[in-house]
């Protein structure tokens, strides 16, 4: 009897601090980011200039396009689109109950989960899409900064916008047989594109289903003592991400493995067996690697000498993000100008969005407008990502960043460092193969456990 008191008043406990996240997650004030027109913009490896002769500053919502020439008006508009397509995971309400705990949302703990899953959805877009995709409708994303919007408005208003969509659709994919073989070779492969933007979104789902949803990621982290409410760091949600993609059974998820880089060492010979190792279908195949590296960029705060490496990262365009933030809030990093950081931010707090119907909506997962934070804001503790199709682009990475890393190294060590070999040759254990029932080894749990204590909380 006393056991079930408790887990009543667990669960009145749940659904009150519920309560309470979704109405603070659930009004976000649009403001807008402003951009110098005088420095270039870095997004993923990507640069955008907003110059013009004029000085001062300006604002990347589409507002005062009639106030600048053409030129640079269509750079403001491609730097857009592009941030706009990438993918956004925020907090979310209403979702399925997360085993084990009376959880529907993930309001105030779950912020450097999402922020992970950015992360690696940026990796799989890379895969599957490639640096030059861009969403075809990701301009058509209202951003109106006067007002403020409860989760259940957006919900209302992404699902008539849909509905308004679809009686366009309809004509373009009927019409299809009068057009070219040029149109249609376009159409047929936009319609590819949009089966992989689909896919990719869905495989982040918030169902027990999702490949690397919540409630999956969730999962992996009881096995490095993390449940359902806990504050989860940037180094454990890398090893996270990785057993997430090494249990992931979808076919199209084969062909792709990540790494995490061990005491900050990434060990090449460990990545390359990781590229090389065998597919399901029985044939010898190199595997396209993400590669994380839990790093800290100083002490109790972030060392400024760090900044040129960070930016040096963020103009690579094999890289995917940063999991980072600031004291308390995890950030998905992408970009910089200057030395101010880009990143989407994901506590705002949004209904559930059922990802197994067909045509479920995608407004949810695009961000209408980026934000800026100083570099000297940054928490110290994130992890960096990085993404190499084959053994031949991780070799030129790794030279690549190695460089950079000297270079950018004012101490006698760099932040991390590439090395040839395994790890066991370094008298480190290598991660032994592990059963069904325990997907982390006791090195893992050791180390997880050391990066918990040690990371910053995040609310």
């Amino acid at each position: 009897m006393e056991a079930t008191g408790t887990d009543e008043v667990e669960k009145i406990k749940s659904k009150f601090m519920s309560a309470w996240h979704n109405m603070k997650y659930s009004w976000v004030l649009k403001t807008k980011t402003y951009f110098s027109r005088n420095s270039p913009v870095f997004l993923l490896g990507k640069c955008y200039h907003f110059k013009t002769d004029e000085s001062g500053e300006l604002s990347t919502d589409g507002s005062n396009f009639d106030k600048i020439n053409t030129e640079i008006s269509g750079n403001v508009e491609e730097f857009r689109k592009d941030f706009i397509s990438r993918i956004w995971l925020t907090y979310r309400e209403e979702f399925p109950q997360i085993k084990g705990s009376a959880l529907t949302t993930d309001c105030g703990w779950g912020c450097t989960l999402r922020t992970g899953q950015m992360l690696l959805a940026q990796g799989l877009m890379l895969h599957f899409l490639g640096r030059a995709w861009v969403w075809p409708e990701a301009l058509d994303i209202d951003n109106s900064d006067s007002e403020s919007w409860t989760a259940h408005t957006v919900k209302k208003l992404t699902a008539s916008f849909e509905a308004s969509l679809t009686a366009e659709r309809e004509p373009k994919i009927l019409s299809n047989h009068h057009q070219g073989p040029l149109k249609r070779n376009c159409d047929d492969n936009e319609m590819r594109n949009e089966v992989y933007h689909r896919k990719i979104i869905s495989w982040f789902g918030d169902s027990p289903l999702a490949a690397f949803g919540l409630h999956q990621l969730i999962e992996y982290g009881k096995k490095s003592g993390k449940i359902a409410g806990d504050w989860y760091g940037p180094a454990v949600v890398a090893h996270i991400l990785r057993k997430a993609v090494e249990e992931a059974r979808d076919p199209e998820l084969q062909g792709v493995t990540v790494y995490v880089a061990q005491d900050c060492t990434v060990y090449s010979s460990d990545v390359i067996d990781r590229q090389c190792s065998f597919m399901d279908s029985g044939k010898a195949d190199t595997k396209a690697v993400i590669i994380l590296v839990p790093v800290r960029l100083g002490g109790e705060r972030t060392n400024m000498d760090y900044l040129e490496f960070v930016k040096g990262i963020l103009s690579l365009e094999y890289c995917v993000g940063i999991i980072g933030g600031k004291p308390k809030q995890s950030y998905y990093f992408a970009g910089f100008q200057d030395d101010s950081l880009i990143y989407m931010d994901p506590h705002y707090c949004q209904s559930f969005v059922d990802v197994s119907i067909k045509d479920f909506p995608l407004e949810s997962f695009h961000c209408p407008s980026p934000k800026k934070m100083s570099f000297k804001k940054m928490d110290p503790s994130c992890t960096i990502g990085f993404y190499c199709r084959t053994v031949q682009d991780f070799e030129k990475a790794s030279e690549e960043i190695t460089k950079m890393l000297k270079s950018s190294s004012k101490e006698k060590y760099p932040l991390f460092t590439f090395v040839k070999g395994h790890s066991r040759d370094y008298d480190f254990a290598s991660s032994p193969l592990h059963e069904e029932n325990d997907l982390f080894s006791e090195d893992e749990k050791k180390r997880l456990k050391r990066f918990s204590t040690e990371e910053f909380v995040l609310l």
